[in-house]
């Protein structure tokens, strides 16, 4: 039972090490016939991985491993400190580029007035302008309960207020206290 726990923590220690890029190169390439591209980018065909490797030592480089699935493995001979170190820059870049949807919720009663209720479509309008998908919740509380389907124009009247900038993603659902619609930002 204790050699159980040293293993776990020991696969456990791996795992934060920031070695994402673990790609094999040089000796740790195990498959005999590969294609190997020279350091200038010229195909220089497919040949046994040892004469791959003489060629990498010969180049003063490493011999990376870049495309593993491809028969037959494709290597190239690089420096693998520098190829690293554009594969985190790529995947940095990437990660600037993207945009993480947030979905921001509007919480409404269903006797809400008609000036508060404009007031939430606008900040709704900035949410989905931003980009992000919009939950539009209604909550009901003690015999508010007994007359929820009488209060689903309020969202869809919400919904009908946004049509210009928004589409309905969800339509009305009922989970157990509330009734939520869910809007996203139109397609343009």
């Amino acid at each position: 039972m204790e050699e159980k726990a040293i293993n776990n923590n020991s696969s456990n220690r791996n795992r934060g090490n920031g070695n994402r890029f673990s790609v094999p190169t040089n000796d740790q390439i195990r498959a005999r016939e590969v294609r190997v591209i020279g350091a200038d980018g010229e195909q220089l065909g497919i040949m046994p991985i040892e004469d791959a490797r003489k060629k990498a030592e010969e180049a003063e480089l490493d011999l990376v491993l870049v495309a593993a699935q491809a028969t037959p493995p494709v290597c190239k001979i690089i420096d693998y400190g520098k190829y690293r170190y554009e594969q985190m820059r790529r995947e940095k870049d990437a990660k600037k580029k993207q945009h993480v949807v947030e979905i921001k919720e509007i919480r409404m009663s269903p006797n809400i007035d008609d000036n508060d209720l404009n007031t939430k479509v606008g900040a709704a309008r900035k949410f989905l302008e931003r980009g992000d998908r919009v939950k539009v919740t209604l909550r009901f509380r003690g015999r508010e309960m007994a007359h929820m389907k009488d209060h689903v124009h309020i969202l869809t009247d919400f919904a009908q207020a946004l049509s210009d900038v928004a589409t309905v993603d969800k339509p009305p659902k009922v989970e157990g206290r509330s009734m939520s619609l869910f809007l996203m930002q139109k397609k343009s």
